[in-house]
């Protein structure tokens, strides 16, 4: 079996990043100019960068969040558009790890299998497999995970039976790469952020696109550009103009969400006024009225109307129903409505997996998330030196990225500072948190998986807490030694620093 190019390199780090998609490349920025003295390795079980952006082909594939907040803090956003499509956030991240001299430290084609931590010698053990099958192990002192929320093998599965359909099915995870769909009739199953993007796509070329929803979702549109971004561009210095455009975004996130939670009928209002706004005063509104209140899910956002055009043009509808049965040329629907169909697209949405799936040990014990509570929405209780990434439910997932980086920055050298190799979060057994569902979204793919989901306190830092602006000013200037975070030489008695926890409370 021929050697892959990087097997001789050396197999101790400082920190090993799983995922070199935002979380992983953020990761290696921050570590750059802010902990240079820690050697790093990203691997990366695809052939490319990018994570979701490399991953998802479909037509139209874009971001759901403005680019100045998906962006990350220490390099701006330069593209008019803010609203940005996939390929341009995969060149935004190459220009980031060429620029930082990342590139080189990416291993391609190395699926991570397991970690087991060993307290001996303050290592993880990692197992990882290259694209020939070959097995390899690396040890690192850090483990920091940036795989992402979601099963990259598998997509959530509804269950359909497609009986006699003779057409193509498609699932936007999987898409082919040459796919003919001029003069068809296409059937998009779903109704969040994946289909609203492709039916829009598709319409162009397609004969006629259908939006086949159970649940209508709550819209909102607003322009691809960001006209305040691109006049501040040509006035200010980049920097200073990005950093206004994205304190104006992540306040503007902010008042929005905390505006649905308190007063929903009110934002209902305005999102409907939106698309009367497009679509005419006598347009019927039931497609677009969900049964929930606008945040209870992710608002689907409509860059420049594009979805609201393609209905207008007469080239895409929105049907709400339920499925009766697939035949021959299309759909058949529980109250006989027929929808002919060549191709089927089955938006119905991600199945999650925590920590990428990698079999986590402590000692050779397994280790379920499930069982520990977040700090700091960051790291897990009595776990050493592992950092995660899970974004904002309520905002972009950059910005939960940029400040557990950071954190881990901070961490990483006051480890230094005090000769420590170990860093853990102690979380006493008789511990009296009382457990909170910060996960109160009714989305189907949170729902389904809160089983997997580690646990939230009702007090911080035990949760993965969702308000950006506070969480940021904690993680930057909280001391990194606060009582709670044990900081200690291998070998150290790990009972002792659980007492000494005890007795300070």
């Amino acid at each position: 079996m021929g050697e892959r190019p990087t097997s001789n390199r050396a197999t101790d780090f400082d920190v090993l990043i799983v995922g070199a998609g935002i979380s992983g490349i953020g990761m290696a920025a921050h570590m750059r100019e802010k902990a240079p003295d820690h050697s790093f390795a990203i691997v990366e079980r695809r052939e490319n960068l990018g994570g979701t952006w490399d991953l998802f082909r479909y037509p139209g594939i874009r971001s759901d969040s403005d680019m100045h907040t998906l962006g990350f803090d220490f390099e701006p956003w330069k593209h008019e558009k803010s609203i940005a499509d996939g390929p341009s956030i995969l060149e935004y991240l190459d220009r980031i790890v060429d620029e930082r001299d990342i590139r080189r430290h990416i291993r391609f084609g190395h699926k991570v299998i397991s970690a087991d931590w060993r307290g001996a010698d303050a290592r993880w053990h990692v197992t990882l497999e290259t694209d020939d099958g070959e097995r390899k192990m690396l040890t690192a002192n850090w483990l920091y995970l940036g795989s992402g929320y979601y099963d990259y093998d598998e997509p959530y599965d509804p269950g359909f039976d497609f009986g006699d359909f003779s057409g193509q099915v498609i699932h936007p995870q999987f898409w082919p790469k040459d796919l003919d769909y001029a003069g068809k009739n296409v059937v998009v199953i779903g109704s969040g952020a994946t289909a609203v993007t492709i039916v829009p796509s598709m319409a162009d070329k397609a004969a006629q696109v259908t939006m086949l929803q159970r649940t209508p979702t709550w819209m909102f549109s607003r322009p691809a550009k960001d006209g305040l971004a691109n006049f501040l561009r040509k006035i200010l210095p980049e920097k200073l103009a990005y950093r206004i455009t994205r304190f104006k975004n992540i306040k503007l996130q902010d008042i929005g969400f905390k505006r649905a939670r308190n007063k929903p009928e009110k934002v209902k209002q305005f999102l409907h006024k939106k698309i009367n706004k497009i679509m005419g005063e006598d347009f019927d509104l039931t497609p677009f009225t969900p049964p929930y209140d606008p945040w209870d899910q992710r608002l689907c956002l409509v860059p420049d109307d594009d979805l609201f055009e393609a209905i207008k043009s007469g080239k895409a509808e929105v049907v709400t129903g339920h499925i009766k049965a697939f035949e021959k040329g299309g759909v058949r629907l529980t109250d006989d409505t027929f929808l002919p169909a060549d191709i089927v697209v089955t938006a119905t949405g991600l199945k999650l997996a925590v920590a990428g799936k990698i079999q986590l040990s402590q000692e050779g014990q397994p280790v379920d998330l499930a069982d520990r509570f977040y700090y700091k929405g960051c790291m897990f209780s009595n776990l050493p030196n592992l950092a995660v990434v899970f974004g904002y439910l309520n905002a972009s997932w950059t910005l939960r990225a940029d400040i557990n980086s950071d954190y881990v920055c901070r961490v990483l050298n006051e480890m230094k500072a005090k000769d420590a190799d170990v860093a853990v979060p102690v979380l006493p057994e008789n511990h009296s948190l009382e457990e909170d569902d910060i996960f109160d979204f009714s989305s189907g793919y949170i729902q389904r998986s809160k089983h997997i989901m580690p646990k939230n306190a009702v007090n911080y830092p035990w949760r993965l807490n969702q308000e950006y602006v506070l969480d940021r000013k904690r993680m930057s200037t909280d001391p990194v030694d606060d009582g709670i975070l044990s900081l200690r030489r291998k070998g150290a008695n790990a009972r002792g620093a659980e007492e000494e926890l005890e007795a300070a409370e």
